[in-house]
Protein backbone atom coordinates (compact mmCIF):
# COMPACT_ATOMS: atom_id res chain seq x y z
CA UNK A 1 0.00 0.00 0.00
CA UNK A 2 1.58 3.41 -0.91
CA UNK A 3 -0.53 6.40 0.07
CA UNK A 4 -0.56 9.57 -2.59
CA UNK A 5 2.26 11.57 -1.41
CA UNK A 6 1.24 14.78 0.81
CA UNK A 7 4.02 16.90 -0.49
CA UNK A 8 2.47 16.88 -4.29
CA UNK A 9 1.62 20.45 -3.76
CA UNK A 10 -1.20 22.25 -6.02
CA UNK A 11 -1.22 25.18 -7.47
CA UNK A 12 -4.99 25.38 -7.80
CA UNK A 13 -6.99 27.27 -5.92
CA UNK A 14 -10.01 26.47 -3.79
CA UNK A 15 -13.19 27.78 -5.04
CA UNK A 16 -14.67 31.04 -3.38
CA UNK A 17 -17.41 30.56 -0.77
CA UNK A 18 -18.82 33.37 1.02
CA UNK A 19 -18.95 31.53 4.71
CA UNK A 20 -15.45 30.70 4.29
CA UNK A 21 -14.05 33.93 2.93
CA UNK A 22 -12.02 35.73 5.07
CA UNK A 23 -13.43 38.79 6.54
CA UNK A 24 -11.24 40.59 9.42
CA UNK A 25 -8.17 41.07 7.98
CA UNK A 26 -9.14 40.09 4.22
CA UNK A 27 -5.46 40.67 2.84
CA UNK A 28 -3.50 38.04 5.11
CA UNK A 29 -6.71 35.08 3.88
CA UNK A 30 -5.81 32.82 0.59
CA UNK A 31 -7.54 30.34 -0.68
CA UNK A 32 -4.51 28.94 -3.00
CA UNK A 33 -3.79 25.15 -2.14
CA UNK A 34 -0.11 25.18 -1.99
CA UNK A 35 -0.06 27.53 1.42
CA UNK A 36 -2.82 25.35 2.52
CA UNK A 37 -1.10 22.13 2.14
CA UNK A 38 2.19 23.41 3.93
CA UNK A 39 0.53 24.50 6.65
CA UNK A 40 -1.43 21.21 6.89
CA UNK A 41 1.70 18.79 6.50
CA UNK A 42 3.90 20.59 8.98
CA UNK A 43 0.92 20.42 11.81
CA UNK A 44 0.15 17.60 13.79
CA UNK A 45 -3.35 18.47 16.05
CA UNK A 46 -6.38 19.44 14.36
CA UNK A 47 -9.26 21.08 16.54
CA UNK A 48 -12.33 19.75 15.10
CA UNK A 49 -15.76 21.56 15.50
CA UNK A 50 -19.15 19.85 15.42
CA UNK A 51 -22.52 20.95 17.06
CA UNK A 52 -24.88 18.32 18.96
CA UNK A 53 -27.92 19.34 20.45
CA UNK A 54 -27.02 23.47 19.81
CA UNK A 55 -24.12 22.67 21.83
CA UNK A 56 -21.06 23.31 19.99
CA UNK A 57 -17.61 21.22 20.64
CA UNK A 58 -13.94 21.68 19.76
CA UNK A 59 -11.94 18.52 20.24
CA UNK A 60 -8.32 18.07 18.95
CA UNK A 61 -7.06 15.39 17.18
CA UNK A 62 -4.92 14.04 15.11
CA UNK A 63 -5.08 14.15 11.78
CA UNK A 64 -2.92 13.80 8.10
CA UNK A 65 -3.62 15.30 4.39
CA UNK A 66 -3.74 12.65 1.92
CA UNK A 67 -3.85 14.69 -0.96
CA UNK A 68 -7.37 16.56 -1.61
CA UNK A 69 -8.34 14.98 1.78
CA UNK A 70 -7.97 15.15 5.43
CA UNK A 71 -7.92 12.22 7.37
CA UNK A 72 -9.56 11.64 10.46
CA UNK A 73 -9.74 8.52 12.44
CA UNK A 74 -10.93 7.47 15.89
CA UNK A 75 -13.06 4.70 18.14
CA UNK A 76 -16.49 3.84 16.24
CA UNK A 77 -17.91 4.82 19.88
CA UNK A 78 -16.83 8.35 19.79
CA UNK A 79 -19.78 10.69 20.26
CA UNK A 80 -17.17 13.19 18.25
CA UNK A 81 -16.85 10.14 15.50
CA UNK A 82 -20.54 9.21 15.44
CA UNK A 83 -21.47 12.83 14.19
CA UNK A 84 -18.98 12.92 11.49
CA UNK A 85 -19.73 9.97 10.43
CA UNK A 86 -23.23 10.69 10.26
CA UNK A 87 -22.47 13.58 7.28
CA UNK A 88 -22.91 16.68 9.65
CA UNK A 89 -21.57 19.98 8.93
CA UNK A 90 -18.14 20.60 10.70
CA UNK A 91 -15.20 22.65 11.04
CA UNK A 92 -11.53 21.62 11.49
CA UNK A 93 -8.81 24.00 12.27
CA UNK A 94 -4.86 23.60 12.26
CA UNK A 95 -2.46 26.55 13.34
CA UNK A 96 0.96 27.10 13.78
CA UNK A 97 2.50 29.66 15.98
CA UNK A 98 5.81 31.57 14.75
CA UNK A 99 6.04 34.84 17.33
CA UNK A 100 4.71 36.79 19.64
CA UNK A 101 4.14 40.36 18.45
CA UNK A 102 4.78 43.22 20.84
CA UNK A 103 3.68 46.65 20.02
CA UNK A 104 4.05 50.08 21.68
CA UNK A 105 0.07 49.57 22.31
CA UNK A 106 -1.31 46.72 24.28
CA UNK A 107 -4.59 47.09 21.33
CA UNK A 108 -1.53 46.52 18.66
CA UNK A 109 -0.13 43.55 20.50
CA UNK A 110 -0.53 40.31 18.18
CA UNK A 111 0.84 36.85 17.02
CA UNK A 112 2.18 35.57 13.79
CA UNK A 113 0.69 32.58 13.01
CA UNK A 114 -0.22 30.43 9.75
CA UNK A 115 -4.03 28.86 10.49
CA UNK A 116 -6.15 26.78 7.64
CA UNK A 117 -9.96 26.42 8.39
CA UNK A 118 -11.61 23.46 6.57
CA UNK A 119 -15.40 23.29 5.98
CA UNK A 120 -17.58 20.54 4.73
CA UNK A 121 -18.89 16.83 5.81
CA UNK A 122 -16.91 14.27 6.30
CA UNK A 123 -17.41 10.52 4.53
CA UNK A 124 -16.47 7.00 6.00
CA UNK A 125 -13.80 5.08 4.73
CA UNK A 126 -15.47 1.72 4.25
CA UNK A 127 -13.17 -0.55 1.93
CA UNK A 128 -10.69 -2.22 4.01
CA UNK A 129 -7.57 -1.38 1.98
CA UNK A 130 -8.57 2.23 1.91
CA UNK A 131 -8.66 2.42 5.88
CA UNK A 132 -5.42 0.56 5.54
CA UNK A 133 -3.46 3.11 3.29
CA UNK A 134 -5.32 6.04 5.38
CA UNK A 135 -4.05 4.90 8.57
CA UNK A 136 -0.48 4.57 7.00
CA UNK A 137 -0.89 7.94 6.07
CA UNK A 138 -1.56 9.32 9.31
CA UNK A 139 1.23 7.67 10.84
CA UNK A 140 3.53 8.58 7.66
CA UNK A 141 2.43 12.35 8.70
CA UNK A 142 3.48 12.26 12.28
CA UNK A 143 6.56 9.93 11.58
CA UNK A 144 7.88 9.43 8.12
CA UNK A 145 9.16 6.48 8.03
CA UNK A 146 7.31 4.71 10.70
CA UNK A 147 5.43 2.58 9.16
CA UNK A 148 7.71 0.46 7.74
CA UNK A 149 9.04 -1.02 11.29
CA UNK A 150 5.45 -1.16 13.06
CA UNK A 151 3.20 -3.47 12.77
CA UNK A 152 0.07 -2.46 10.84
CA UNK A 153 -3.33 -3.20 12.85
CA UNK A 154 -4.57 -6.28 12.67
CA UNK A 155 -8.52 -7.34 11.83
CA UNK A 156 -9.81 -6.72 15.21
CA UNK A 157 -7.97 -3.23 15.41
CA UNK A 158 -9.40 -2.25 11.76
CA UNK A 159 -12.80 -3.26 12.49
CA UNK A 160 -12.47 -0.81 16.05
CA UNK A 161 -11.65 2.06 14.02
CA UNK A 162 -13.67 5.26 11.97
CA UNK A 163 -11.76 5.99 9.39
CA UNK A 164 -13.04 9.38 7.89
CA UNK A 165 -12.31 11.78 4.74
CA UNK A 166 -13.08 15.46 5.06
CA UNK A 167 -12.21 17.43 1.71
CA UNK A 168 -10.45 20.17 1.35
CA UNK A 169 -12.55 21.64 -1.34
CA UNK A 170 -13.64 24.84 0.79
CA UNK A 171 -10.24 25.52 2.82
CA UNK A 172 -8.95 28.82 3.76
CA UNK A 173 -5.61 29.74 5.18
CA UNK A 174 -4.90 32.75 6.82
CA UNK A 175 -1.15 34.58 7.87
CA UNK A 176 0.04 37.06 9.77
CA UNK A 177 3.75 37.76 9.70
CA UNK A 178 6.36 40.70 10.21
CA UNK A 179 6.55 43.02 12.81
CA UNK A 180 3.60 44.99 15.00
CA UNK A 181 1.91 47.94 13.66
CA UNK A 182 1.61 50.60 15.62
CA UNK A 183 -0.11 53.68 15.53
CA UNK A 184 1.76 56.98 14.06
CA UNK A 185 1.31 58.51 17.20
CA UNK A 186 3.09 55.48 19.46
CA UNK A 187 5.99 55.18 17.54
CA UNK A 188 7.98 57.64 19.46
CA UNK A 189 6.88 55.86 22.96
CA UNK A 190 10.24 55.28 25.26
CA UNK A 191 8.82 51.72 24.68
CA UNK A 192 10.25 48.25 22.54
CA UNK A 193 8.81 46.83 19.93
CA UNK A 194 9.12 43.56 17.68
CA UNK A 195 9.10 40.06 17.45
CA UNK A 196 9.58 37.22 19.69
CA UNK A 197 10.29 33.91 17.65
CA UNK A 198 8.42 30.98 18.57
CA UNK A 199 10.15 27.22 17.75
CA UNK A 200 9.18 24.31 17.68
CA UNK A 201 12.06 21.58 18.64
CA UNK A 202 11.86 17.80 19.61
CA UNK A 203 14.42 16.57 22.56
CA UNK A 204 16.17 13.39 22.25
CA UNK A 205 14.42 10.29 21.93
CA UNK A 206 14.39 7.95 25.60
CA UNK A 207 13.82 4.49 24.55
CA UNK A 208 11.45 2.30 26.55
CA UNK A 209 12.98 -1.40 28.34
CA UNK A 210 12.28 -3.80 25.54
CA UNK A 211 14.59 -1.23 23.27
CA UNK A 212 17.34 -0.21 26.02
CA UNK A 213 20.69 -1.16 23.75
CA UNK A 214 19.27 -1.18 20.33
CA UNK A 215 20.10 1.46 17.93
CA UNK A 216 17.65 4.43 17.01
CA UNK A 217 16.42 4.89 13.61
CA UNK A 218 16.97 7.67 11.45
CA UNK A 219 13.56 8.95 11.47
CA UNK A 220 13.75 9.05 15.49
CA UNK A 221 17.00 10.52 15.95
CA UNK A 222 16.51 13.12 13.29
CA UNK A 223 13.18 14.09 13.72
CA UNK A 224 11.47 17.77 12.74
CA UNK A 225 8.19 18.52 10.64
CA UNK A 226 8.46 19.73 7.71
Amino acid sequence: MTPSDPQTESSQTNPLRDRSRVRRVPERGTHERDVIDRILDEGLVAHVGIVQDGQPFVIPMVYARDGDDLILHGSPASRLMKILASGAPCSVTVTRLDGLVLARSTFHHSMNYRSVVVLGRARVVEDEAQKLAALERLVEQIVPGRSADARGPNAKELKGTLVLRLALSESTAKVRSGPPVDEDDDRNLPCWGGVIPIEETFGAAIADDLSAGDPTPGYVTGYARP
